[in-house]
């Protein structure tokens, strides 16, 4: 793993911790939404990245931003058990087969990748938090999901978040802008919306 800032990381169990009461069993399989079953992003992670990602050991919370151990490397670290599988968590293109193949519906960000000569975008990063790949480090491969999109999108702000349906599938993407673990070929995005109970 390259080096990179520790406590960028930090977001990254944070970001688990919202989603803990969301967790349960997971969602259930099932039609759902015009035919795409919604998803969580904690849905898409192994029980084993989820349970590291939760635990990250103690030492991250004592190092301070700007420090000379915000600075160091993963591989400074990989002689502790459990510091190396965190690192193993935040780098895991392990994937959920429950829904490899399958019809899904999920919120996120876009980090473009390609554009068609009108300039939409018909290739991206799907994230689960704004800034991930560009402003801050990218989340593990299996919080990322690749997405072609032929028909395009115009997107006008990077901030904005959309829901995405299409097929999932595994495979390993990897790009300057970070790796994903998941594509899916995109049926149809919408904004995000935040819907009421």
């Amino acid at each position: 793993m390259p080096s990179r800032r520790l406590l960028a990381w930090v977001s990254v169990p944070l970001l688990a911790a919202a989603f803990v009461v969301l967790r349960g069993e997971g969602a259930e399989e099932g039609a759902g939404i015009h035919g795409y079953r919604e998803i969580e992003w904690i849905d898409l992670l192994p029980d084993g990245d989820f349970e590291a990602l939760m635990n990250p050991p103690a030492w991250v919370d004592e190092v301070e931003e700007g420090s000379a151990a915000d600075m160091l490397d993963a591989a400074d670290f990989m002689g502790d058990p459990e510091s190396r599988r965190y690192f193993e968590a935040l780098n895991s293109a392990d994937v959920v087969e429950r829904w490899v193949r399958k019809p899904i519906r999920i919120p996120g960000f876009i980090v473009p990748l390609e554009f068609d000569h009108r300039q939409r975008v018909t290739e991206f990063f799907l994230v689960p938090y704004f800034g991930a790949c560009i402003h801050l480090p990218p989340p593990p491969p299996n919080q990322m999901i690749h997405v072609r999109y032929p028909e395009g999108l115009s997107l006008a702000r990077l901030e904005d978040a959309f829901w995405v349906e299409g097929m999932l599938g595994a495979s390993v993407t990897a790009h300057a802008l970070g790796t994903s673990a998941y594509d899916l070929e995109g049926h149809r995005i919408r904004p995000w919306i935040l819907e009421g109970p």
